[in-house]
């Protein structure tokens, strides 16, 4: 039984990665992040000590704070988030209770330098269609919620990498990380980086996404689905920020038919109670 204000571990992993979920807020101390420096997905770093400073940051959303064991600190700062409006409850457990469970934890060694603002900046060619997407989509949703992505011609990324302090991603050239590798799209290789290839419903997506993006609709069926997507997204959208906010929604359903819907099939009854599914009476 969890104790009052908090949240089971097993209820939080169906919360991650979703566009309603909670703002996850990881409050250790220095100390005990340098002994264990990764973080729930989609998780950031924010300092206990000064909650009362960044607290109203969070009024009116719905937040889970974390420390080591769901003690002391976390509950001290659900607590003042509530003060101030936000809708807070703290990890049952912690971080060690989320381990524990062999949920996935991003290791921050993996993630570029962040800005002045705590943001991850990245940097590609502008006019995005399949990997430009996912791979933002993937960032926002599971390693910075508040990441900033530059669209620009594709012959300035690396200029703009430099003066920008950006990172590069889904371009070629010598020494660039976030990129394909063999067979494997730009996507599959941000799984892996960022230690997330443990969760089922993304390594599903990546099928899709890898035969999308690579010109091989045989891998999956629905990669042929996802590339007549991206191409109808490009025609409607001349500004890709707007085609990146309106491609989250594709990737969020995406993710969601990975998790829970893959053995569904439609039919008249199948979003039925039980107990109400008659056949259609023909006229």
């Amino acid at each position: 039984m969890p104790a009052l204000n908090t949240i089971l571990v097993d209820k939080l992993i169906r919360l991650v990665g979703t566009p309603k979920g909670p703002a996850i807020v990881d409050v250790r101390t220095e100390e005990d992040f340098a002994a264990e420096p990764r973080l729930i997905p989609g998780a950031v770093l924010r300092p206990w000590a000064d909650v009362e400073s960044w607290a109203a940051d969070y009024r009116g959303q719905s937040v889970v704070t974390v420390c080591r064991e769901g003690r002391k600190l976390s509950q001290g700062v659900s607590a003042w988030l509530r003060q101030e409006g936000a809708e807070a409850e703290a990890l049952d457990g912690g971080i060690k209770a989320w381990i524990a469970a062999g949920h996935p934890v991003v290791d921050q060694a993996s993630l570029p330098a962040r800005d002045a603002q705590g943001r991850t900046v990245w940097v590609t060619r502008a006019r995005p269609k399949i990997d430009r997407i996912a791979c933002p989509w993937l960032i926002r949703r599971f390693v910075d919620p508040n990441a900033v992505f530059l669209f620009v011609a594709p012959a300035e990324v690396a200029g703009v990498a430099d003066r920008f302090r950006a990172t590069p991603f889904d371009v070629e050239g010598d020494g660039i990380r976030w990129s394909h590798d063999g067979e494997r799209c730009t996507f599959d290789v941000m799984l892996d980086g960022f230690g997330l290839s443990g969760l089922k419903p993304l390594a599903h997506l990546a099928l899709i996404v890898r035969g999308a993006d690579t010109g091989r609709p045989d891998i999956v069926p629905e990669a042929a689905g996802l590339v007549a997507l991206s191409l109808g997204l490009s025609r409607m959208y001349s500004n890709d920020l707007e085609q990146l906010d309106a491609g989250m929604l594709i990737y969020d359903a995406l993710y969601r038919w990975c998790r829970d819907a893959t053995g569904e099939t439609h039919d008249w009854v199948s979003h039925q109670p039980k107990g109400a599914r008659t056949k259609p009476v023909s006229t």
